[in-house]
């Protein structure tokens, strides 16, 4: 399988395209081709493309910063000399002075294939502005380790934020190419677009299903974001950030596991079986004990759950991660009904709605979870209707 970036960096007619013009990297530690050589530095090594600038999106362009809302600071690239722009900063969208500075912005940025994994959203945004400056934005696209399957409630009207970008579910199967012929198709952007596809890419192969497992190294995108095994299951556990239980940040295993002191993993793991085994298919659920050295439960032993798709069990047309998250907030709040579940706290710079609801675009979730009368179905009922119309809706802008 080759990524964009590789495609690139070995096809002379593709580079030429670029000669003459000033070119931008959006790009981050994982940005990286086959032999991992950053794509800032194998740029500069081809004499017709000329860097001018760079831009780091959430957790800066080296990665550096942990947690949510913790901004990036401009810089020089000590290497290259060329500015570095925060989209995480001072700005979360490209200024006119960083627009100046480029003719074309290429976007190479491992995605995680989940809506509220925020690169897509800057994504976004630096496409109105390329479409309101005149620039050309060029997608060098690289695989969707979530593969195509689709899950999740669509975000509602009035819910749009850094971590909700449209009307798209938790899990929306595309690649960031893909996704940015969408926006341009959602929000009618008048934008010249290129997307550099990949060579042999087949979302619906095993054992990767889309992530060449054995041919290309797993780079970090975010700090927490560690393996695929994390990148399969965090469109469930992403929601962990809007909840009092710990996602596992301060251990090893971010985001593929949760807990907290005050719960017993192993009677949340009876109980999730008991409303909904239908939910926790293609992948095994194991009771752990950690301790995190930093964020929720700092230091403290806590009772949970780890999520594995690691071994054979794994089925990627069966595991529903949101579901199964779901279901273990349905089984918390049935053992512990006054469990303080959701956390309120201001998150990615929204301020006036819980995190929970600015997590799912919308409060359906939220409000599922603590109706006592409310089954599995009823959330089926409202969930599949969406995933229904996203998979057609999606159709067109498909290129793998």
């Amino acid at each position: 399988m080759k990524f964009g970036i590789d495609r690139l960096i070995s096809d002379p007619a593709l580079r030429a395209q670029l000669k003459g013009k000033r070119v931008a990297v959006l790009g981050h530690p994982a940005s990286v081709t086959a032999d991992l050589t950053h794509t800032l530095d194998a740029l500069a090594a081809c004499p017709e493309i000329k860097l001018s600038a760079a831009f780091g999106p959430q957790h800066g362009m080296r990665g550096d910063l942990q947690d949510n809302m913790m901004e990036s600071p401009d810089f020089t690239d000590p290497v290259h000399g060329i500015p570095v722009f925060s989209l995480y900063g001072e700005v979360r969208r490209p200024s006119g002075q960083s627009m100046g500075t480029f003719d074309v912005i290429l976007v190479d940025l491992q995605d995680l294939g989940c809506r509220i994994y925020t690169f897509i959203t800057t994504l976004l945004y630096v496409l109105e502005a390329a479409a309101e400056h005149g620039k050309e934005v060029w997608v060098l696209d690289r695989p969707n380790p979530a593969g195509r399957p689709i899950e999740g409630l669509t975000l509602r009207p009035g819910w749009e934020s850094f971590v909700g970008a449209g009307p798209i579910p938790m899990r929306h199967g595309l690649t960031l190419g893909e996704l940015g012929r969408w926006f341009i198709a959602r929000y009618r952007l008048d934008v010249a677009y290129k997307v550099v596809e990949m060579e042999g890419y087949d979302p619906a192969a095993g054992p990767g299903y889309g992530w060449p497992l054995g041919q290309r190294a797993w780079i970090n995108p975010s700090p927490n974001a560690p393996n695929l095994w994390m990148a399969r299951a965090y469109a469930g556990t992403v929601m962990l950030e809007g909840t009092t239980l710990s996602e596992g940040r301060g251990t090893t295993r971010p985001l593929e596991l949760f807990g907290a002191p005050d719960i017993a993993a192993r009677d949340v793991i009876a109980k999730m079986y008991a409303l909904a085994p239908q939910w926790l298919k293609g992948c095994r659920l194991r009771e752990v004990a950690f301790e995190p050295t930093f964020h929720k439960h700092a230091k403290t032993l806590s009772s949970g759950v780890q999520i594995h798709t690691e071994d054979p069990s794994y089925d990627h047309e069966a595991f529903k991660p949101w579901r199964l998250q779901a279901l273990a907030f349905k089984a918390i709040r049935a053992l512990y009904p006054d469990y303080d579940l959701w956390r309120d706290f201001p998150y990615e710079y929204v301020f006036d709605k819980l995190a929970i609801d600015v997590i799912n675009g919308g409060p359906g979730l939220r409000e599922w979870v603590d109706d006592s009368e409310a089954a599995p179905g009823d959330l089926d009922a409202i969930t599949t209707p969406d995933e229904a119309a996203w998979a057609q809706e999606r159709a067109p802008y498909l290129i793998y």
